[in-house]
């Protein structure tokens, strides 16, 4: 039972919910409080915390797999890197990989591909490269799908001088264009125009083992590549256009640089390519609109299509209260509220990252009646749901810098879940 507590939040990790063992206990007691005994059972759990996104776990249930003598193998070293690449915890897959290595087993390549997928998402571009140079020593071959996840980890990171030479390394090689040009050259806004009208298509390359692994446990494209759309990519009712990637690729890029006329430029040329635009491109669109200060342009798009047969999105609901509360403004800060307050009569919640965001781009008013924060936070109390550290400290933060009583109720709500969360959490973070 201290197991299930662990995953419910009572515990920080695993190895500390079960205690010290004493291998002299009888066989029924330790049975009794041993959750995994075999190498099947430690996958499932691997694959429960995973998908709990309690990726700080999986150091403490490997330690426990080690001091019951349970031998790992390759599915399972390929499990907990997954679950590290999900975390984006580089220095936990580079954990596993060197014990991986240490019990006779050599990474394959699929593995690469995902420790290089978590370089690109903690945007070290390093370390990617090394493993290059690893499976180069190893003899693993890379595929198309290693070069472009060491394609974004070198983009991510600004590394333009790789990036050019990966694309000659590519070029070379033979592999698809229409493929590897999604990666090229984004992050560099005059280029993303001739970009798109050369590529308009998503097209899947090497349609091998690695695919269908990569499908076995669960890993998109999307994903794998470290895509904009990676969370979205299961999202039904139109969310998602696959045919649309490059464009998905390109409104993101826009809508970071806050340029509009870009953004325009493509939303003609997706008319022109006689495509209607997804769910995620109209987020992109908002987003743009919106951080550019152009509030009544992005809130015109949400209303155009909630005036349409279309389902409603939770995601266009947080999108236009994010961007509203870029600046802080009064207008802006009045139409977050109101919007949050329609989502909610209307039967939409939020889900606990959606949640957190916006406590703390909420948090960040400093002036101003403090409503929309509170808001956010009362919304989570009702459902009971616990925020994040940093969206509780910036919170706080904010309720502190304000003339409130030290024993007004919600201060003092605020403070003791706080408190609760570095008693959790404790020094390091879990690990």
């Amino acid at each position: 039972m201290k197991l299930l507590r662990a995953f419910s939040g009572q515990n920080r990790a695993v190895v500390r919910a079960l205690g010290h063992r004493n291998y002299s206990a009888p066989s029924e007691e330790y049975l009794k409080r041993n959750y995994a005994n075999n190498e099947a059972e430690y996958n499932t759990v691997i694959g429960s915390i995973t998908s709990q996104r309690r990726h700080y776990l999986l150091r403490d249930v490997y330690d426990d797999m080690m001091l019951d003598g349970v031998k790992p193998e390759r599915d399972t070293f390929h499990s907990l890197v997954v679950g590290t690449m999900r975390g984006a915890r580089m220095q936990d897959a580079f954990f596993f990989r060197n014990e991986m290595k240490s019990l006779g087993l050599v990474p394959d390549v699929t593995l690469y591909n995902y420790l290089i997928s978590t370089c690109g998402k903690c945007k070290n571009s390093d370390q990617a490269i090394r493993l290059l140079d690893e499976m180069k020593m190893y003899e693993v071959k890379p595929t198309g799908q290693t070069y472009i996840c060491l394609l974004h980890a070198c983009a991510a990171s600004g590394r333009l001088d790789r990036v050019y030479a990966l694309v000659r390394d590519m070029t070379a090689a033979g592999l698809d264009k229409d493929v590897w040009e999604i990666s090229y050259d984004l992050f560099f806004l005059e280029k993303i125009i001739e970009l798109v009208e050369q590529s308009k298509g998503w097209s899947s390359l090497d349609q091998t083992k690695d695919n269908a692994e990569n499908v076995m446990m669960g890993i998109s494209e999307e994903e794998l590549y470290n895509l904009p759309t990676a969370e979205y990519i299961h999202r039904r009712g139109g969310f998602i256009a696959r045919m649309l990637t490059v464009y998905h690729v390109a409104f993101h890029a826009c809508a970071d640089l806050r340029d509009v006329q870009a953004t325009e430029r493509l939303l003609e040329m997706l008319e022109k390519d006689g495509k209607n635009p997804d769910v995620f491109i109209l987020m992109q669109v908002m987003r743009c609109y919106l951080h550019a200060g152009d509030i009544d342009r992005g809130l015109k798009i949400f209303e155009d299509y909630m005036k349409s047969n279309r389902p409603p999105m939770i995601e266009l609901y947080v999108t236009l209260a994010e961007g509203a509360m870029v600046g802080y403004t009064p207008r802006g800060m009045q139409l977050a509220q109101e919007t949050l307050v329609n989502m909610n009569s209307r039967g939409f919640f939020l889900s606990f990252k959606m949640a957190n965001d916006l406590l703390l781009a909420a948090a960040g008013e400093k002036t101003g009646g403090y409503t929309v924060a509170n808001l956010i936070w009362d919304m989570m109390q009702a459902r009971k749901m616990i925020p994040s550290l940093p969206a509780v400290e910036a919170y706080h933060n904010g309720l502190k810098e304000r003339e409130i009583p030290e024993d007004d109720p919600r201060l003092m709500l605020v403070s003791k879940t706080r408190n609760n969360l570095k008693l959790k959490v404790g020094p390091g973070g879990g690990r």
